[in-house]
């Protein structure tokens, strides 16, 4: 099974499904060895690896590019941030075929003008509903693979107000999308209403310090969101980790202890040494026996 039908699977056991976001092989490696059922590739901390704000400065073939490496690196799906499609209807269809040609299990197309903003930053702006409508219908007319999921973004929350966002995650869910993914509802009661009046299957965007109240999964999951992604998590954990780490070095002239000082073979053992050295010593046996 693909990893597209296998995240079809996981949505049609009722559950909430909580994705980290991974921005690289070692992320998505780690997020795979803590026993999450999924990853995220996060676009914010995607741009972050080119030196980057998430100000929509990265390509396509860029983003492209990281979620097939973070895909191959792990077993799991992938759900992947696609920012606005990159342009129209025709540069959302390439889009939907490359990202699904690097075997992620799905992408979030929203409805921000281009170049697009974080979705927790302020002065976004979106485009016409007929326009965002179009760009949802060509990206699920454009997969091979039935299972691969749309995810419907909308941003509009922040310009037009809470009820524009919820019209235009139904009008996204009718227009084909298999997943509303309303961006930074403000409240609490905000937060409540979304899997309650759309009409569809809900993703949560869980950023510490962002637009939204901070909630917890349960809570999340007793409100009826089926998707709960968690991007910023490892990202803003290592700028902080390496920011200590290096004024620690500065400050003493010794290599800081880190925070789980592990041997350099346990930490290669995390990507794969083990499976690796049995390939190794399976054909230094076949050459010895030669």
């Amino acid at each position: 099974m693909n990893t597209a039908s296998r995240f079809r699977a996981l949505m049609q056991q009722e559950q909430l499904i909580v994705a980290p976001g991974a921005y690289d092989g070692i992320t998505a490696r780690l997020i795979e060895a803590a026993g999450f059922p999924t990853v995220y590739m996060t676009g914010a901390g995607t741009a972050a690896t080119f030196g980057y704000p998430d100000y929509g400065l990265l390509t396509m073939s860029e983003m492209v590019e990281n979620a097939g490496r973070i895909s191959a690196a792990v077993s799991l799906p992938v759900i992947a941030d696609a920012d606005t499609g990159y342009g129209n209807e025709l540069n959302v269809v390439r889009t939907v075929r490359e990202y699904e040609r690097m075997g992620v299990a799905g992408i979030h197309i929203e409805d921000q003008d281009f170049p697009k903003r974080c979705g927790h930053l302020d002065d976004k702006e979106i485009i016409p509903l007929d326009a965002y409508l179009a760009k949802i219908r060509a990206a699920t007319e454009a997969r091979h693979n039935p299972d691969f999921m749309i995810i419907a973004r909308t941003d509009c929350g922040a310009v037009a107000g809470f009820e524009e966002a919820i019209r235009r995650a139904n009008a996204a869910l009718t227009a084909g999308a298999d997943m509303a993914f309303v961006e930074a509802p403000r409240t609490m009661e905000e937060l409540a209403a979304v899997p309650k009046r759309v009409n569809g299957p809900c993703l949560l965007n869980l950023v510490r310090l962002g637009k939204s109240p901070d909630i917890d999964l349960a809570t999340a999951r007793e409100m009826g969101y089926r998707l709960a992604i968690v991007p910023g998590l490892l990202f803003t954990c290592v700028v902080g980790a390496c920011e200590a780490a290096l004024a620690e070095l500065k400050h003493t002239g010794r290599h800081p202890v880190p925070p789980k000082d592990l041997p350099l073979k346990e930490v290669f053992r995390r990507f794969g040494a083990d499976e690796w050295d049995v390939v190794r010593n399976r054909y230094k046996v076949l050459k010895a026996a030669e």
